[in-house]
């Protein structure tokens, strides 16, 4: 996946297929559950870890080209992995595409996914449609790595492509509540 960022347009058709995947998540079931996801495109998980400090082990002797992590884990969770990862000057581990998974996403969260290199964040439960969109986009994203002050990862300011939509839910449910609400004010009385 390295590489690509920069030459892909947006009609580009992604074959992740051979795409060394590492997924790290505590749960078994929610491994086991991305892992079957990542399957369903085509994308076999070559790694799977319970813990982070398995996840290090690999990441120090294996390329991977795309890392799907649990921010909330025992010992060492998915933020400290991610922040170790970036600051590990592993070629080319330190700079793969990295999509943290949460349960209870707080701002705060979101927040120090962003400030620990993490690439993008998606809310668990997931749709499938929803992490493929995350994936493509973290495979086509072109922004810089920087190394400001303690910060290692990639620019996290977007200036081309605003990454995929936000949190559809809560969108879908003030569009229908302005809908009624539009609905309710044309109604002859």
């Amino acid at each position: 996946m390295s590489g690509l960022a920069t030459s892909l347009r947006d009609s580009a058709v992604i074959n992740l297929g051979n795409a060394v995947t590492m997924v790290v998540d505590d749960s078994p079931f929610a491994l086991k559950l991305t892992t079957q996801t990542l399957l369903g495109f085509g994308i076999r998980t070559r790694h799977a870890c319970h813990t982070a400090a398995d996840a290090k082990v690999i990441l120090e002797n294996n390329p991977i080209d795309l890392l799907i992590v649990d921010c909330e884990m025992p010992d060492m969770d998915g933020f400290e992995l991610v922040r170790w990862l970036r600051r590990s000057g592993l070629q080319p581990n330190a700079f793969i595409p990295t999509v943290m998974t949460a349960a209870h996403l707080r701002r705060s969260r979101v927040v120090e996914a962003r400030d620990c290199g993490a690439s993008f964040v998606i809310t668990k439960p997931f749709s499938a449609m929803s992490l493929l969109k995350r994936i493509v986009w973290v495979s086509k994203d072109s922004r810089p790595f920087l190394e400001v002050g303690d910060y290692i990862g990639p620019d996290r300011r977007f200036q081309d492509g605003s990454p995929p939509g936000a949190e559809r839910r809560a969108q879908m449910i003030r569009k229908a509540e302005a809908d009624a609400h539009d609905l309710s004010s044309t109604v002859p009385s």
